[in-house]
Formats: C-alpha cells, sequence, structure tokens
C-alpha cells in the first residue's frame, strides 16, 4: 500500500491442514496451540530449520512475492504523484507539500476505529479488499489524465482515499504476520520483509523516474495495475487459516479504543516507541516532502536523476535489513537500536549540503545512512511488538501507536512545506534535517539505554502499572545474566548465536520512514 511504508478468523483449516503442506510451519507452531500463540518457553531463534523461511513456507513465501510486488507499485507511485503535481500541474511548493501529507491524514481521522474493527474481524479479507480499492483508485489517474480532465484535487482525492485504504492494508498485516509465523521465524520474517521492500522500492523508484522521464510521470502509475494485481492473487492463494477469536462481549467502540491507548499510555517501552516514532517521522517526512522540489528546482537535475538518486541512497534499507538480526545478537536489541537509530540516521544533515556534480554525493551519503539505520530499527521493532503484545490486543495496540507515529506524518509535510515557502527550499531543508538526531534523543532518555535487550513478555495488565517487566528490570539495575549465558525468558532474541552477554537480562528484543 501507499500509504503505511513502516502487516479469516473461525477454525475453517480446509481439509488434511498443515499436512497437506509439506512446506507449512514446523509442528508445535501457533496452529498447534490454542489462540496460535507460543507457550512460555525461551523465544530464540537458535532453533530454527537450516532451510530458508521462504524454501520451507509456503504461506509466508506467498505473502513476501505479494508484499514485494505491492512495495515497487508503491514506491512508483509515492515517486509519480509528486511528479505528476510539479511537472505536468506545476504545483507550488505548499501544494505538493499537501499532497504529501493527504496520503498519512487517514491515520489521524480513522487509525483508532480501524484498530478495533481489526481485531473484531478477519484480517486477510480486510487486507484483499484495501489491497483492491487502491487499485481502482489509482488507475483512475492515468484514465483522467487520457481525458485530459486530471487536477490537483483528484491526485489529493486518490491519495486521501488510498490512504484511507492503506490504514485498514497495514493496520491488519500487522496483526496477521504473527499468527502466520512461529516466534522463532518472527525476526527472519520481519528481516526479510523489510529486505524485499526496500529492493522493491529502489527498483520503483528508478524504474518510476525512468518512465516519468521516457513516458510522462503519469504512465508511472500504470506500472501499480500488475503489481496490485500480484498481490491480491498471492494473498488469496495463502493457505492459513487464522484461529478462532475468543468469544467475548462486543463492547462500545470508544470502549475498545481506549483499551488499546491504556495500553500504549501505561507501558514504558510502547510508550517510548510510539513518542519517537512520531517525532521521527515528523522530521523524515519533512525532508521527503521538500526533495523533489529540491532536487529539481534547486540542484537542477532531470526526473530521471531523482529517481536514480533516491534509488541508489534507499540501499541502504536493504544493507539495514540485511544487518539487524546480526546487529542485536551481538549488541543486544535495546543496544542495537540506540545505535541505528541515534548515529546512522544523523547522517541526513548532509542532504541540504547537495549541490550538482560531485555535490549529489552529499545526498547518497545522507539518504543511506537513514535508510539503512531506520529500516534495521524497524525490523528490531516489529519483532519486540509481535512477541510482546497481548494477541488480543495487537490490532489495537497497532493502530493507537500508528495514529501517533503515521499521524504526525501530514503534519511534518505540512511544516516543511509553510517553512518551504516563507523560507525557501533549501534552509527548510535544513530545519527538517537537523531535526532528525534530535528525534532520536527520546531514546536515550528511555530505559533502553540501561538495559540491554528488550523484553518479550508484559507482566503487567492493561491498566496496570508502566514499571517495567521483572526480566528487564532486573537488566536495568545490573542482573545477572552471566556471560554466555543462555537467554532468559523475558528477552527478545533477534538472531542466531549467543544473545545475552555479561551483566544483561537475556536475549535480544523512501527513505524509510519509522515503523514505531
Amino acid at each position: 500500500m501507499t500509504a503505511p511504508a513502516s502487516a479469516d478468523r473461525p477454525d475453517d483449516r480446509p481439509a488434511g491442514g498443515p499436512a497437506d503442506r509439506p512446506d507449512d510451519r514446523p509442528a508445535g507452531g501457533p496452529a498447534d496451540r490454542p489462540g496460535g500463540r507460543p507457550d512460555d518457553r525461551p523465544v530464540t531463534d537458535a532453533g530454527a530449520a537450516p532451510a530458508g523461511l521462504l524454501r520451507r513456507h509456503r504461506d509466508f513465501r506467498m505473502l513476501w512475492v505479494g508484499e514485494t510486488g505491492n512495495k515497487y507499485g508503491s514506491a512508483v507511485t509515492g515517486l509519480a504523484l509528486p511528479l505528476i503535481a510539479v511537472s505536468t500541474l506545476h504545483a507550488s511548493t505548499l501544494q505538493v507539500a499537501l499532497l504529501g501529507a493527504a496520503g498519512w491524514l487517514p491515520w489521524l481521522l480513522i487509525g483508532l476505529p480501524a484498530g478495533v474493527w481489526v481485531d473484531r474481524l478477519r484480517c486477510r479479507p480486510i487486507m484483499l479488499v484495501s489491497t483492491a480499492a487502491s487499485l481502482l483508485l489509482y488507475a483512475t489517474v492515468p484514465l483522467a489524465a487520457l481525458a485530459g480532465a486530471l487536477t490537483l484535487w483528484h491526485l489529493l482525492a486518490v491519495a486521501l482515499l488510498a490512504g484511507a485504504a492503506g490504514v485498514f492494508f497495514q493496520t491488519a498485516y500487522t496483526a496477521y504476520l504473527p499468527q502466520l509465523l512461529d516466534p522463532a521465524d518472527q525476526s527472519e520474517g520481519n528481516a526479510k520483509l523489510h529486505g524485499s521492500a526496500s529492493a522493491a522500492g529502489i527498483a520503483g523508484l528508478g524504474s518510476g523516474g525512468l518512465i516519468a522521464q521516457l513516458a510522462g510521470p503519469v504512465n508511472g502509475l500504470l506500472a501499480n495495475t500488475a503489481t496490485f494485481l500480484l498481490s491480491l492473487w498471492c494473498t488469496v492463494r495463502i493457505g492459513h487459516r487464522e484461529p478462532a477469536r475468543s468469544e467475548r462481549p462486543r463492547r462500545a467502540l470508544r470502549q475498545e479504543i481506549g483499551e488499546g491507548l491504556r495500553l500504549l499510555a501505561s507501558d514504558v517501552w510502547f510508550r517510548t516507541f510510539a513518542l519517537f516514532g512520531a517525532a521521527s517521522n515528523l522530521v523524515l517526512t519533512g525532508y521527503q516532502s521538500l526533495l523533489v522540489v529540491f532536487l529539481i528546482r534547486e540542484v537542477g537535475v532531470s526526473e530521471g536523476t531523482v529517481g536514480l538518486l533516491v534509488a541508489v541512497a534507499s540501499t541502504g534499507g536493504i544493507v539495514g535489513a540485511a544487518a539487524a538480526r546480526r546487529i542485536a545478537a551481538r549488541l543486544g536489541t535495546s543496544r542495537a537500536m540506540l545505535v541505528l537509530e541515534l548515529a546512522l540516521p544523523a547522517l541526513t544533515v548532509l542532504i541540504p549540503l547537495t549541490g550538482r556534480g560531485a555535490g549529489l554525493a552529499w545526498y547518497l551519503v545522507g539518504g543511506f545512512g537513514a535508510s539503512c539505520g531506520v529500516v534495521a530499527g524497524n525490523v528490531i521493532k516489529a519483532t519486540f511488538q509481535q512477541r510482546y503484545c497481548p494477541p488480543e490486543l495487537l490490532g489495537r495496540l497497532s493502530a493507537s501507536s500508528a495514529v501517533l507515529n503515521f499521524g504526525s506524518i501530514p503534519l511534518g509535510a505540512l511544516l516543511a512545506g509553510v517553512l518551504g515557502t516563507q523560507l525557501g527550499v533549501r534552509p527548510a531543508l535544513w530545519l527538517m534535517t537537523v531535526g532528525v538526531p534530535l528525534a532520536a534523543l527520546i531514546l536515550w532518555c528511555s530505559p533502553m539505554r540501561r538495559v540491554r535487550d528488550l523484553p518479550t513478555e508484559r507482566r503487567a495488565p492493561v491498566g496496570g502499572s508502566a514499571a517495567l517487566p521483572p526480566v528487564a528490570m532486573r537488566a536495568a539495575v545490573g542482573g545477572a545474566a552471566g556471560k554466555g549465558g543462555a537467554p532468559g525468558k523475558g528477552g527478545v532474541a533477534v538472531g542466531k548465536g549467543r544473545v545475552a552477554g555479561k551483566g544483561a537480562a537475556a536475549g535480544g528484543g523512501a527513505c524509510a520512514l519509522d515503523a514505531g
């Protein structure tokens, strides 16, 4: 889906079940336990099967192929819409920023109720309907251009409605993935999905810019037709059937929304990541909203060069996704997050130095560093949230945190547009990029710098204390997994090999946007 770049219920498993699908999940996975959740054993990747996840898990392979195609089309769209606005409709800097904001505004408008509906309904049908809606919406742009009726208002409406479809898709997708994968496979699955999303984004940006230069930016949207159809076909082909929901009385929408918000507010880990995601996305989106205008009008490069530059810089996302598990295994998930989110995205401060010729290297270095750090951090955070959150609240938690994370995106785009109009594009870009490392200070001021690894179990009730879980608390005060010790029950182990270190509680824990 274009809006959030940042995932079948009753017991209707087909006759024959997993035995008829030899490449399905290993015996003893979530499908074999009521509710599809892991038992209380330590969660590590040490017991993963030697074969790669894509080879041995057909359903994940179908999801991965469909999402890779979807992300390719979304990358083309993300570049094509502002190019259409700038090159075809001659939009102003503020109008381009409004276009960027429109795609994310639905998170503020419908994000919270979407989380409740996802927890009530089956996830896969929601994903299918959302993808089909986006396909039809984006198809109207080249049709309107062919009829000579394309306007900026049309683009804004398409971005807004496709963004609404993206809210439902992303919320359902986030709740669906942990049901599809065993806990030991989730970190590998997240790494593969984030890595392929980065690779698809690179291909989409590069080809989208080339198509825009050779055939016009409107024709770049035609690639969406095939990619959305591929995503629909692959999602339909997934054989997994979600476990039955536990029977509980249907409550008022406001009450269920409040439960997700209380969970977000009461837990120090969820609260930290949500606040950081909101601040980070505000400034990341701000500079990205100015980027096309900056490169074309200030630096003076062509549309095709814009796509090529963004594609090359985005290779950092592939590197980050591939390295995330190893970095987390070596440093611990909490320490890895600090390194990845504090150091690498800070390179965005180099981007306003970009100029012609060799000066383009400033953008490449800054964009590569930001993409690498943000995507690697997203892999770790996604695995943490899937393991740590109670399964019956995952949809509401995802939506509640996404309202903060993605709700700040339209604000960032609007702020950048106003600053670009009043101060000029390059000064506004300076303000936005300097804000990227400042946003990461939220992580430094949290309990993350006192622990090695993020926890996997939330012991407190939804309305309870925000205190750290016992294992994480022991780590915070210097408690006691010995050097080389096995990961304990409360830690997230991301990646293979030894995770627990001396003095730590065990176990690990576009330029890309922060998934929070």
